[in-house]
């Protein structure tokens, strides 16, 4: 019975890696599906380029990446919509959090659950969206803040759990990060 630790911390390991890789390539999934649907059910547009290349770096399945094209061009991925929520995180910080769901009755009270256990309030269309100009890489900040290092670390914190629901694509905020 010597090997059977060993075996068990082995698979205990892979397990946790394989969902964490199975979350990435379910973002990289609805990513490739929205572009396609924008793009028209063209699978050339730069959008879709683009989507593909960041699902490669990650190194994505090529049947994956097809299948999530296939998805955008037919009929299935027509449930899919982005999403654009808006709040205001530790400190005053304001929050974009940009998801893709095929479902906002279940994404939209799984992010303001997000907000609530933290003692926050997810905010209404348009109350943090005016601090923000939209770029082609998503949205910056008009006017950055700066962070004391316990409201940037209670930021990173609150970051970090709203990225670990599996719809949320991206959080943009106007905390200064030049350091």
């Amino acid at each position: 019975m010597s090997g059977h630790n060993k075996w068990s911390k082995i698979k205990h390991k892979k397990g946790a890696t394989d969902a964490q890789r199975s979350k990435i390539f379910s973002k990289h999934s609805a990513l490739i599906t929205m572009e396609v649907k924008k793009a028209g059910g063209s699978v050339d547009s730069a959008g879709v380029l683009a989507a593909v290349d960041r699902a490669k770096r990650d190194s994505m399945p090529k049947e994956n990446i097809e299948r999530a094209l296939a998805k955008g061009s037919g009929n299935d991925g027509s449930s899919l919509e982005e999403v654009l929520y808006e709040g205001y995180g530790p400190g005053g910080v304001a929050l974009l959090i940009a998801a893709v769901t095929d479902n906002t009755n279940r994404t939209t009270p799984e992010i303001r659950h997000i907000f609530s256990r933290s003692g926050l309030e997810l905010g209404t269309p348009g109350s943090a969206a005016w601090a923000f100009t939209k770029t082609a890489d998503g949205y910056t900040p008009n006017t950055p803040m700066e962070l004391d290092d316990a409201t940037g670390e209670k930021l990173a914190e609150f970051i970090e759990k709203l990225e670990d629901q599996d719809d949320v694509v991206n959080v943009y905020t106007t905390a200064d990060t030049d350091e």
